[in-house]
C-alpha cells in the first residue's frame, strides 16, 4: 500500500503520522524571517502570534500533543531568529563591501 505525504507530514513510523519539523520548513523560516524584518513594534508582535497560532493549529490538527506542539514552535521560533540574524549580517557585509569600493 503506498504511503501518501504532503508537505504536513514526512511518513509513519509504527503505522502513525509524523509531522514534518517546524524548524526544517526552510520556506516558512524564510517568509516568516522577511516579513518580520519589515514590520517592527505591536505589528511585528501581532504578525508573530497568528503566524505561530497558525501553525500551532496544524501540528494539533495532525494529532500531535501539545507538549510536542509548544517543542515545534519553540524551535521553529529559534530557527527564524537565526535566519533575520543572517538576513541582518549579509545586509551589513554588503553594506560594508559597498561603503569600502566608494
Amino acid at each position: 500500500m503506498a504511503m501518501e505525504c504532503n508537505e504536513r507530514t514526512s511518513g509513519t513510523e509504527g503505522g502513525e503520522i509524523i509531522a514534518f519539523p517546524l524548524a526544517a520548513r526552510a520556506g516558512d523560516v524564510e517568509r516568516c524571517a522577511r516579513e518580520l524584518d519589515g514590520i517592527h513594534g505591536s505589528a511585528a508582535v501581532d504578525y508573530w502570534k497568528a503566524e505561530c497560532r497558525r501553525l500551532a493549529r496544524q501540528l494539533s490538527a495532525l494529532g500531535l500533543p501539545e507538549e510536542e506542539i509548544r517543542h515545534q514552535i519553540l524551535t521553529f521560533q529559534a530557527e527564524v531568529q537565526i535566519a533575520m540574524a543572517e538576513r541582518y549580517r549579509t545586509e551589513l557585509a554588503e553594506r560594508s563591501r559597498s561603503d569600502s569600493r566608494t
